[in-house]
């Protein structure tokens, strides 16, 4: 029969137990002061790397994006606040706020032909338009950094992936799952018939009509009657921009 351990055996035990946590957690708490001073080594040779490359971080949007991520890394954000050390040394906040504000504009002015739904790239493309006497290139990723920060306008900014593509949203419309997969196959020609969806998506006409009639109400979509064949096309400038929208007298939104 094999012997239970007594009394002196458990406090035996249980010191051991205690002994073994104690060294835990001095050994997680040295880690985190390794770890706590490597990151403030990161940051200061963060910020004398900034002051050396100030001038290619602002004119150069490759090396601009590289820098991004170096910050991310080491939990720097030189976007929190136009104040402080990074807008005082890069001048990135107000890169980033005027950057914004014609972003703003752009929607804005875009929202009666799109119905406030915009490819990124067609922004891109009109944002370098408006700034080609500016000193500073603007990328995509220039872009969505300056749309992340638009939230907090609360009028519905924010960055939609449809298929491969990504638009841009400035109204607070709701697409729901059926909306995106029209948009997705829109993308191949800039429009769809009701006929596509039903064979492509294996919807019922009733389905397929329903979400084209929300799509038309909220601005998005535009009707072409005016073909051969008598088919409708529902043609959506957020996606058919490369491509040339047909100019008979039937074109037209709801």
């Amino acid at each position: 029969m094999r012997r239970r351990p007594g009394i002196a055996g458990l406090k035996s035990a249980a010191a051991a137990r205690d002994q073994y946590r104690l060294v835990g957690e001095n050994v997680a708490r040295i880690r985190a002061d390794v770890m706590k001073e490597q990151l403030e080594t990161f940051r200061t040779q963060l910020e004398d790397f900034a002051r050396k490359h100030k001038n290619d971080i602002r004119k150069n949007p490759t090396f601009r994006s590289q820098f991004h991520e170096m910050c991310a890394k080491v939990g720097v954000d030189p976007l929190a606040s136009n104040k402080g050390f990074w807008a005082e040394l890069l001048g990135i906040g107000d890169f980033y706020y005027e950057l914004g504000v014609q972003i703003v504009d752009i929607c804005l002015s875009t929202r009666s032909h799109n119905g406030g739904l915009i490819n990124l790239q067609e922004l891109c493309s009109l944002l370098c338009q408006r700034r080609k006497v500016a000193r500073e290139a603007v990328t995509e990723d220039d872009c969505l950094r300056a749309i992340s920060k638009l939230k907090v306008l609360g009028s519905g900014f924010e960055v939609i992936s449809v298929g491969k593509k990504k638009l841009v949203r400035s109204v607070p419309t709701e697409l729901n799952k059926d909306h995106n997969e029209i948009l997705e196959v829109a993308q191949a020609q800039g429009y769809v018939t009701i006929e596509e969806l039903e064979k492509r998506l294996s919807w019922s006409s009733g389905r397929a009509i329903d979400a084209l009639e929300t799509l038309l109400k909220e601005g998005l979509a535009m009707i072409d009657d005016g073909h051969r064949d008598g088919k409708r096309r529902y043609w959506f400038p957020c996606v058919a921009s490369i491509f040339s929208a047909p100019g008979s007298d039937g074109f037209r939104s709801l």
